[in-house]
Protein backbone atom coordinates (compact mmCIF):
# COMPACT_ATOMS: atom_id res chain seq x y z
CA UNK A 1 0.00 0.00 0.00
CA UNK A 2 1.18 3.40 -0.83
CA UNK A 3 0.13 6.86 0.72
CA UNK A 4 -0.01 9.64 -1.92
CA UNK A 5 -0.69 13.31 -1.50
CA UNK A 6 -2.38 14.80 -4.33
CA UNK A 7 -2.20 18.95 -4.37
CA UNK A 8 -5.50 20.25 -6.25
CA UNK A 9 -4.73 24.19 -6.89
CA UNK A 10 -7.97 25.18 -7.79
CA UNK A 11 -8.59 28.17 -10.03
CA UNK A 12 -8.20 31.40 -9.68
CA UNK A 13 -12.12 33.22 -8.15
CA UNK A 14 -13.37 29.01 -7.94
CA UNK A 15 -14.64 27.13 -5.07
CA UNK A 16 -13.69 23.79 -4.27
CA UNK A 17 -15.87 20.89 -2.73
CA UNK A 18 -14.61 17.40 -2.84
CA UNK A 19 -16.55 14.35 -1.53
CA UNK A 20 -17.85 10.88 -2.23
CA UNK A 21 -20.76 9.79 -3.40
CA UNK A 22 -21.69 6.03 -4.61
CA UNK A 23 -22.93 5.13 -8.11
CA UNK A 24 -23.01 6.40 -11.75
CA UNK A 25 -25.96 8.67 -11.94
CA UNK A 26 -24.14 10.64 -8.76
CA UNK A 27 -22.71 13.19 -11.71
CA UNK A 28 -26.04 13.67 -13.11
CA UNK A 29 -28.04 14.13 -9.67
CA UNK A 30 -24.96 16.52 -8.55
CA UNK A 31 -25.51 18.26 -12.00
CA UNK A 32 -28.96 18.60 -10.86
CA UNK A 33 -28.98 19.78 -7.15
CA UNK A 34 -26.25 22.55 -8.49
CA UNK A 35 -27.89 23.69 -11.42
CA UNK A 36 -31.51 23.92 -9.47
CA UNK A 37 -29.97 25.64 -6.54
CA UNK A 38 -29.41 29.33 -7.77
CA UNK A 39 -29.43 30.92 -11.05
CA UNK A 40 -26.79 31.01 -13.33
CA UNK A 41 -24.79 29.19 -11.10
CA UNK A 42 -21.06 28.50 -13.20
CA UNK A 43 -19.95 24.90 -11.81
CA UNK A 44 -18.19 22.35 -13.47
CA UNK A 45 -18.22 18.41 -11.73
CA UNK A 46 -16.62 15.43 -11.80
CA UNK A 47 -16.86 12.13 -10.53
CA UNK A 48 -14.30 9.22 -10.63
CA UNK A 49 -16.09 5.43 -10.89
CA UNK A 50 -14.80 2.58 -9.13
CA UNK A 51 -15.93 -0.40 -11.44
CA UNK A 52 -17.08 -0.87 -14.52
CA UNK A 53 -15.15 1.49 -16.75
CA UNK A 54 -13.85 3.01 -14.13
CA UNK A 55 -14.01 6.01 -16.16
CA UNK A 56 -14.09 10.31 -14.53
CA UNK A 57 -17.61 11.77 -15.76
CA UNK A 58 -18.51 15.10 -16.17
CA UNK A 59 -21.26 17.71 -16.11
CA UNK A 60 -21.43 20.86 -15.55
CA UNK A 61 -22.87 24.40 -16.18
CA UNK A 62 -19.05 26.00 -17.70
CA UNK A 63 -17.12 23.98 -19.89
CA UNK A 64 -13.74 25.71 -18.60
CA UNK A 65 -14.74 24.84 -15.23
CA UNK A 66 -16.09 21.36 -16.34
CA UNK A 67 -12.36 20.40 -17.52
CA UNK A 68 -11.14 21.94 -14.50
CA UNK A 69 -12.87 19.61 -12.23
CA UNK A 70 -12.03 16.85 -14.68
CA UNK A 71 -8.49 17.44 -14.39
CA UNK A 72 -8.36 17.50 -10.62
CA UNK A 73 -10.40 14.14 -10.85
CA UNK A 74 -8.15 13.19 -12.51
CA UNK A 75 -5.21 13.80 -10.44
CA UNK A 76 -6.97 11.90 -7.44
CA UNK A 77 -8.65 8.92 -9.12
CA UNK A 78 -10.00 8.31 -6.37
CA UNK A 79 -13.22 5.89 -6.55
CA UNK A 80 -16.29 7.57 -5.91
CA UNK A 81 -15.21 10.43 -5.07
CA UNK A 82 -16.54 13.93 -6.68
CA UNK A 83 -14.77 17.17 -7.37
CA UNK A 84 -17.10 20.08 -7.33
CA UNK A 85 -15.47 23.55 -8.50
CA UNK A 86 -17.74 27.20 -8.46
CA UNK A 87 -17.31 30.31 -9.92
CA UNK A 88 -19.18 33.82 -8.39
CA UNK A 89 -20.61 31.63 -5.66
CA UNK A 90 -19.28 30.15 -2.22
CA UNK A 91 -20.26 26.13 -1.17
CA UNK A 92 -22.35 27.99 1.57
CA UNK A 93 -25.10 28.40 -1.38
CA UNK A 94 -25.10 24.71 -2.22
CA UNK A 95 -23.61 22.29 0.75
CA UNK A 96 -26.83 21.47 1.64
CA UNK A 97 -28.56 20.61 -1.61
CA UNK A 98 -25.19 18.44 -2.27
CA UNK A 99 -25.60 16.41 1.29
CA UNK A 100 -29.14 15.81 0.16
CA UNK A 101 -28.23 14.19 -2.98
CA UNK A 102 -29.26 10.57 -2.33
CA UNK A 103 -26.08 9.01 -2.97
CA UNK A 104 -23.23 11.54 -1.65
CA UNK A 105 -21.65 9.75 0.90
CA UNK A 106 -19.77 12.84 2.56
CA UNK A 107 -18.18 16.39 1.79
CA UNK A 108 -14.38 16.33 2.63
CA UNK A 109 -13.86 20.02 2.04
CA UNK A 110 -15.47 23.22 0.29
CA UNK A 111 -12.82 25.59 0.00
CA UNK A 112 -11.01 27.98 -1.93
CA UNK A 113 -7.42 27.31 -0.80
CA UNK A 114 -5.20 25.01 -1.91
CA UNK A 115 -5.97 21.75 -0.66
CA UNK A 116 -3.77 18.48 -0.29
CA UNK A 117 -5.36 15.38 -0.39
CA UNK A 118 -4.10 12.37 1.11
CA UNK A 119 -4.83 9.42 -1.21
CA UNK A 120 -3.80 5.62 -0.18
CA UNK A 121 -3.14 3.53 -3.12
CA UNK A 122 -4.11 -0.56 -2.58
CA UNK A 123 -2.18 -1.41 -5.89
CA UNK A 124 -6.09 -2.43 -6.76
CA UNK A 125 -8.02 1.28 -6.27
CA UNK A 126 -7.32 4.74 -4.23
CA UNK A 127 -9.30 6.37 -1.48
CA UNK A 128 -8.99 9.56 0.10
CA UNK A 129 -7.81 9.14 3.75
CA UNK A 130 -7.76 12.91 4.29
CA UNK A 131 -7.60 16.45 3.40
CA UNK A 132 -5.26 19.20 4.30
CA UNK A 133 -7.17 22.71 3.77
CA UNK A 134 -5.07 25.88 3.61
CA UNK A 135 -2.29 26.40 6.77
CA UNK A 136 -1.93 25.53 9.99
CA UNK A 137 -3.92 28.25 11.91
CA UNK A 138 -1.11 30.87 13.51
CA UNK A 139 -3.06 31.75 16.78
CA UNK A 140 -5.55 33.41 18.29
CA UNK A 141 -8.01 36.18 16.99
CA UNK A 142 -7.54 39.81 18.27
CA UNK A 143 -10.29 42.09 19.08
CA UNK A 144 -9.15 43.73 15.91
CA UNK A 145 -9.57 40.26 14.30
CA UNK A 146 -12.90 39.70 15.19
CA UNK A 147 -14.06 43.53 13.90
CA UNK A 148 -12.22 42.69 10.50
CA UNK A 149 -14.16 39.29 10.58
CA UNK A 150 -17.26 41.17 11.64
CA UNK A 151 -16.74 43.80 8.69
CA UNK A 152 -15.90 41.20 5.62
CA UNK A 153 -19.13 39.53 6.55
CA UNK A 154 -21.14 42.08 6.37
CA UNK A 155 -19.44 43.58 3.30
CA UNK A 156 -19.90 40.44 1.27
CA UNK A 157 -23.73 40.17 2.37
CA UNK A 158 -23.76 37.12 4.67
CA UNK A 159 -24.67 39.05 7.74
CA UNK A 160 -26.44 42.17 8.51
Amino acid sequence: MRTDRVVLKIPRDCQLILGQAHFIKSVEDIYEALITSMPGLQFGVAFCEASGKALVRTEGSNEGLEIAARRLALMLRAGHSFVVLLKGAFPINVLNRLKNVEEVACIYCATSNSVTAIVVDTGRGRGITGIVDGVSARGAETDEDRRERHEFLRKIGYKR
